[in-house]
């Protein structure tokens, strides 16, 4: 946080929620149908958990990611779990018509009461051939979202002649996503939530929340800001093996690095085996918002991540090949959480 003094952050600082980002992994040796059952799993043990929210994220031609129809994933896992938030982390809006997605999100809405969030993103996700297969207007670089995300308001506040039938009259919470300074400008304009990609993008996250907090405006949806920040969590009983388990991450990132993406690989012993210095220090550099480590150790840097940056919630994500593994590392991740809050 170097070059900022938080005197824009909250003085009445709430207990912060930990939540959970699911990318819907599919492993090397699996299938979607796998990284769909793992899901549920995932969404089931969270609520147990007392995981406040469980996100799924729009991506699109990545074959390590299951969750691309992202709404007919939400719908899934929420038919699934009772109680827990279920949502998009996000729909890139630039992809879609905003009345399909106030129909979609209206309809999730009417299924589930009171547990679905919509999460919205300017990029498109994906290169520029899939953005061509989405039918996506290339020219336009994202610059119609603002006014996508006021139209999409509309259609949910019943004021416009085309009605989103479901949709209409309907609380669905809409969070603005972004690993800019983009989405956080609107998002203090609109006075929406905003949640930071720093899971993956954590460059501009001192500026972003900075912006947002500052010029952040009051609206019917918020009195106040209200900041998510993204943060991968690799959790085991020792640091040795917590570090063994991120090394599928590791590689992961070092495959989307090289331009030839994947699916989500086994752990190895040394991810320095596998790269170059260079390649090494842009894997770091992108995870450097990650919790790594023994019970002990992903406690300290939740409480370091939350004293550098007053957020209301932390958005977990982990892509750790081993679907026991992965659960374990969610389940520390929520017990030290809490003890985390009491300590704040």
């Amino acid at each position: 946080m170097d070059g900022f003094r938080w005197a824009d952050a909250r003085l009445h600082f709430a207990m912060p929620r930990l939540s959970v980002l699911d990318l819907s992994p599919i492993i090397e040796g699996g299938d979607p149908a796998l990284a769909f059952r793992n899901s549920v799993d995932l969404a089931q043990h969270a609520e147990q958990w007392s995981y406040h929210r469980f996100w799924l994220a729009e991506h699109h031609n990545l074959p390590g990611i299951a969750s691309a129809a992202t709404s007919v994933v939400i719908g899934h896992v929420a038919g699934k779990t009772k109680t827990i938030r279920v949502g998009a982390g996000g729909i890139m809006l630039p992809n879609h018509a905003p009345l399909v997605i106030a129909e979609q999100f209206g309809t999730l809405e009417s299924l589930f009461p009171g547990r679905i969030d919509l999460g919205l993103g300017r990029a498109p996700g994906s290169d520029q051939r899939t953005a061509r297969a989405l039918r996506r207007n290339l020219g336009s670089d994202g610059d119609t979202f603002p006014q996508d995300v006021i139209e999409l308001q509309s259609y949910f506040a019943g004021a416009l002649p085309v009605q989103a039938i479901p949709g209409a009259g309907l609380n669905v919470p809409l969070y603005l996503l972004g690993s800019s300074d983009f989405s956080a400008r609107l998002a203090a304009e609109l006075g929406l939530p905003f949640a930071f990609a720093s899971h993956f993008a954590p460059d501009y996250l001192e500026v972003a929340l900075h912006l947002y907090r500052r010029d952040f405006q009051p609206s019917p949806a918020l009195a106040e800001p209200y900041v998510m920040i993204g943060a991968g969590v690799f959790a085991a009983d020792t640091d040795a093996e917590a570090r063994c388990l991120f090394s599928s991450a590791q590689l992961q990132f070092l495959k989307l690095i090289r331009g030839r993406p994947g699916k989500l690989p086994p752990p190895v012993d040394s991810i320095d085996d596998h790269c170059t210095p260079a390649e090494r220090a842009a894997i770091d550099q992108r995870t450097r918002c990650s919790a790594i480590g023994s019970p002990e150790t992903v406690r300290r840097r939740f409480q370091e991540l939350l004293e550098q940056t007053h957020a209301d919630e932390i958005i977990a994500t982990a892509q750790i090949y081993d679907h026991a593994a992965r659960l374990h590392s969610f389940e520390i991740a929520a017990e030290v959480f809490g003890e985390t809050n009491d300590n704040l």
